[in-house]
């Protein structure tokens, strides 16, 4: 029989992804009165001076640690804290100030065009909306809810794989993609905690709910945790 003829393989069905039930709003409250007992004025661990250097900050910490990206920008904001004076430095010397961080060469290529635009578009201010700021080089939603957290006060979820994984695992807004976890968070998260809670479940998946080995024995979520990735000991 000639290739041409053969008949044509079925293919498998695509495996079916399960969501676990979210979690009731009394039960997210109890969640949240915990990581707020814990912690009552959580920080994002990027350094930064003001909302231009939180800005570029974020747009680096891409697929990077924060301890990394502080390292290369303390000595970056010391000398450029303005698009105005990072713009001046040029891109090859930005450069070498964060050579150290992943893809450096792209991330400043963005940072010069980043500050291109907030001089010619925004009058050298950072804007203070998510559509705006999505119109920036580099920019993309998350570091956008980011800003307008730490910059401007507003309540918004910056999902990143940490936040992504918790909100899973404790069932507060399961979601099979990062929209649909912000989304559900939206939702499911009172508006007293709003304000913080992204950074508690930040915070949370860095150092106690880790992907690999969660260290579930000193988790303060532990007695409501059914996530079938917990570790028992």
């Amino acid at each position: 029989m000639d290739q041409q003829n053969r008949p044509a393989r079925a293919r498998a069905p695509a495996k079916r992804i399960t969501l676990p039930r979210a979690r009731k709003p009394a039960e997210i409250r109890q969640i949240f009165e915990r990581f707020r007992t814990a912690n009552p004025e959580p920080k994002g661990e990027l350094e930064s001076v003001n909302a231009f250097t939180l800005l570029v900050a974020v747009v680096l910490s891409a697929q990077a640690t924060d301890a990394g990206v502080n390292k290369a920008t303390r000595p970056l904001f010391a000398i450029a804290d303005t698009p105005a004076s990072m713009l001046a430095l040029g891109e090859e010397t930005v450069r070498d100030y964060i050579k150290t961080i992943g893809l450096f060469r792209t991330k400043a290529r963005n940072v010069i065009a980043l500050c291109e635009k907030l001089i010619a578009e925004f009058g050298g201010e950072v804007p203070t909306t998510r559509e705006a700021l999505e119109s920036l080089p580099g920019v993309g939603r998350k570091t956008a809810n980011v800003v307008l957290n730490i910059a401007f006060g507003e309540i918004t979820h910056a999902v990143d794989t940490h936040v992504f994984r918790v909100s899973n695992r404790l069932r507060i807004a399961p979601g099979k993609n990062v929209m649909q976890v912000e989304l559900g968070l939206e939702k499911a998260i009172p508006e007293d905690f709003g304000r913080h809670a992204h950074h508690w479940l930040i915070l949370h998946g860095r150092y106690t709910c880790k992907a690999l080995r969660p260290e579930c024995g000193r988790c303060i979520q532990n007695d409501l945790c059914d996530s079938p990735d917990k570790r028992v000991t």
